[in-house]
């Protein structure tokens, strides 16, 4: 498969992008620092660039039939702003999958089903700036007609890849604690080649 990866330097997509380039994939991405990446690899084709510029993100998608984005809010509006754009180039091109990596803030609250849950006394949050910057991206494609995924980790340590979790749809699951960059990457990762999660949140915890 040939697929754009964004925010390849990240936590999350750096482990994504050793996971894809190990099974022989073809990856684009879009990295702001060509120096940041330490994977060298002949089937990763760099465009040093940014994901906010159309002309960027075009260049990155040609080729590829679906998106992993990793990006994170950079305590920014970086990603509510690169989301309408990345939709706008997908569909320009063509591309009608994407997965991204979201927060458990967006899931639904179990206290409360009508509220989120970064609005709900179950999160312990101090501030839902993040949560906010992920929920305009959600409602972004949720609109987007795409056949897109959001993997909503809870609290997402380093840790290690232990290859067992729960998941659930639209919630977080019952007495979540964390889970690892590796197993959300491999959990987002695997999302490529299902179609069980199309239009659909989905939390994850051990």
């Amino acid at each position: 498969m040939n697929f754009c990866l964004l925010g390849a330097t990240g936590r999350v997509g750096s482990v994504i992008l050793e996971s894809a380039l190990s099974q022989h994939h073809f990856v684009h991405v879009v990295v702001r620092d060509r120096n940041k990446l330490t994977i060298d690899h002949p089937n990763l084709q760099v465009i040093e660039g940014n994901a906010l510029n159309e002309k960027d993100l075009a260049e990155a998608l040609k080729g590829t039939n679906a998106v992993i984005s990793a990006l994170n809010t950079d305590g920014s509006t970086t990603l509510s702003n690169a989301t309408p754009i990345i939709v706008n180039q997908m569909k320009m091109q063509g591309i009608q999958r994407i997965i991204t990596i979201g927060t458990a803030g967006i899931l639904q609250a179990r206290s409360n089903p009508r509220i989120y849950r970064f609005q709900a006394a179950e999160s312990k949050r101090k501030t839902t700036k993040d949560a906010e910057e992920h929920l305009k991206a959600y409602i972004t494609l949720k609109d987007s007609g795409l056949d897109w995924t959001i993997v909503c980790p809870t609290y997402l340590p380093t840790g290690e890849r232990m290859g067992v979790y729960r998941y659930e749809k639209n919630y977080l699951p019952l007495n979540p604690s964390s889970i690892s960059i590796y197993d959300t990457a491999d959990f987002a990762y695997k999302q490529l080649e299902s179609r069980e999660f199309i239009r659909e949140r989905v939390g994850l915890t051990y």
